[in-house]
């Protein structure tokens, strides 16, 4: 079979599918319009983030087979008109669900122990021990909200820190030795520390607004290394500002491209974008939490594992 790559990925994805015996294309440069005219002829896709894979894209792939999106989530492919059309699709949260899991505790123990303004603070000349005073993670309640391999993958990395930690899933039955499930209210109820990992669907849009922030007794710190779309970032700065949120850890925006490579216009910055950004109690990145050398490989090989994995019990 032919495949078309159309976002470039680690090298041993083009390797191991020609050790398979497809035939690969490359190219990440032609526009939509251009793909459009040659899809046709291809059995295999390979994605990232590039082209939405809509009902126009797959009436015009009338050959193919798979689809490997090389990343968590498929929120770009039209998945319900991908099967119908019998098309296997892989995806690889297994890939990067470590890197993510790290990144979420990294992110977590710099904003509690003031680490980015602690150093800014030391680089301009200041030596200020009691204004840099970090908060313990030991004795905390942790919430999960999303409980698959992201969020089980943090789960595993609060071992240790002597907390309790509780998710919230719609999926029944997933709590393990690592985390208990409760309902949202509870979660709400009890926990100082809340951390997403959910993927982007009608449900989650929009989910963490002023209503739900309120709903928790807790002050809380926030990560989010899911998807951006699940924060409303006025909400939240509303939330910073009050109190009810003691700091955030974002890798992720609303304000992101489909693509996820560009963030925004700089001359359209939204003020809630613009608060995020200067806040001391605030730390960014740029949607890098599954970002890693080690997960760069990992990530290709769960694709090429999935394909050869389906097709040889055909």
């Amino acid at each position: 079979m032919d495949v078309l790559h159309l976002d470039s990925n680690h090298p041993i994805l083009l390797q191991g599918l020609a050790a398979l015996g497809y035939t690969n294309t490359e190219d990440y440069t032609s526009t939509r319009a251009e793909i459009l005219q040659k899809i046709g002829q291809y059995q295999g896709l390979i994605i990232r983030s590039r082209t939405p894979i809509d009902r126009e894209f797959l009436d015009h792939a009338t050959s193919l087979r798979f689809i490997g999106r090389v990343g968590a989530g498929m929120e770009n492919i039209n998945i319900p008109y991908a099967e119908s059309k019998g098309i296997f699709l892989a995806s690889a949260p297994e890939g990067n669900r470590n890197a993510v899991g790290e990144h979420a505790m990294g992110m977590l123990l710099s904003l509690m122990n003031k680490l980015r303004v602690a150093h800014e603070s030391v680089v301009d000349g200041h030596w200020l021990r009691e204004e840099h005073r970090g908060t313990e993670i030991e004795g905390k309640t942790v919430g999960i909200i999303g409980y698959g391999n992201m969020g089980k993958a943090f789960a595993r990395k609060l071992k240790g820190f002597d907390c309790e930690v509780l998710c919230y899933d719609l999926l029944p039955d997933l709590g393990d030795e690592n985390a208990r499930q409760v309902s949202l209210e509870e979660l709400q109820q009890k926990a100082h520390i809340l951390s997403l990992h959910t993927p982007q669907t009608a449900l989650t849009r929009g989910m963490v607004n002023r209503n739900f922030l309120n709903a928790f007794q807790h002050p809380i710190w926030l990560i989010n290394t899911a998807r951006g779309s699940a924060v409303v970032s006025a909400d939240l700065v509303e939330a910073l500002k009050s109190g009810q949120v003691l700091g955030a850890g974002l890798d992720v925006l609303e304000y992101e491209k489909a693509s996820f490579e560009n963030l925004f216009d700089a001359s359209q910055k939204p003020e809630a974008l613009a608060y995020l950004l200067s806040a001391p109690n605030v730390l960014i990145s740029p949607h890098v939490a599954g970002w890693t050398l080690e997960s760069h490989q990992k990530l290709a090989q769960t694709i090429v594992d999935k394909i050869k994995e389906h097709f040889l019990y055909l």
